[in-house]
């Protein structure tokens, strides 16, 4: 069987097929719906064969189907039906945890993906429990604020890397992990890595696609979210 595998950054997606050695990518950015991510796949991968695909985006995903719009992309992406527009079997799990189930060695591991965002996901004794933790409350903003792209920009690397320690520490003490995997494009700017992390690798997140469709640990569904009141309704 042969597998496409798909991750959806902020700034690019990238693919890469089974038997392939060399990645492939494009530009994404906030104008990106899925209907021209998918367009803009299987022109990337036409001379590719595949019988299935793996995608990893960057939200909360259910039943193989984002359930909100990611924060930097276009639009469109909510209720996706990737299976129908690719015309193959799918299977679509939040980015985060994708790299994080190549990361995978035993125990409980903590992945935080340091890139646009912040990506986050637990996996417990073999169990891969994607998580929301970028948009939580931190000090004044949330803690992509402090930890992603928007950060690393507005305070410098210095500032940026001791908030990174900071978060770190905080989610630690919650979480009791035995170890945190840090991955991400940018944590490759830390000049020090925490106590109990090591650093993890971009192209684990192809070999997480690939996991998915071979004796992957079960991946946990999260219960559908409430839903929230419309925006005109909130104060």
């Amino acid at each position: 069987m042969n597998i496409l595998v798909i991750d959806i950054g902020g700034t690019h997606v990238k693919i890469l097929a089974s038997g392939k050695k060399i990645k492939r990518e494009i530009e994404s950015g906030r104008q990106m719906t899925a209907q021209q991510m998918v367009s803009s796949v299987q022109e990337l991968a036409g001379d590719w064969k595949y019988d299935v695909v793996s995608v990893g985006y960057p939200g909360p995903v259910i039943h193989d189907r984002p359930i909100a719009e990611p924060h930097n992309l276009g639009s469109g992406w909510m209720g996706f039906d990737f299976a129908d527009a690719f015309k193959r079997e799918t299977r679509v799990i939040n980015d985060a945890a994708m790299q994080a189930l190549g990361s995978y060695r035993k125990g409980r591991m903590l992945f935080l993906g340091l890139g646009t965002g912040l990506g986050s996901t637990m996996i417990v004794d073999g169990i891969v429990q994607p998580m929301e933790l970028a948009h939580l409350p931190y000090k004044k903003r949330t803690y992509e604020d402090y930890v992603g792209l928007r950060g690393l920009e507005e305070f410098g690397k210095k500032t940026w890397r001791k908030h990174v320690e900071d978060v770190v520490e905080v989610l630690v003490d919650a979480l009791q992990p035995d170890e945190v995997v840090l991955g991400g494009g940018n944590a490759k700017k830390l000049n020090k890595i925490p106590e109990l992390c090591r650093l993890g690798d971009n192209a684990n997140a192809f070999k997480g696609g690939f996991r998915l469709w071979e004796n992957a640990p079960p991946v946990a569904t999260n219960p559908a979210p409430k839903q929230s009141k419309p925006a005109s309704a909130k104060r």
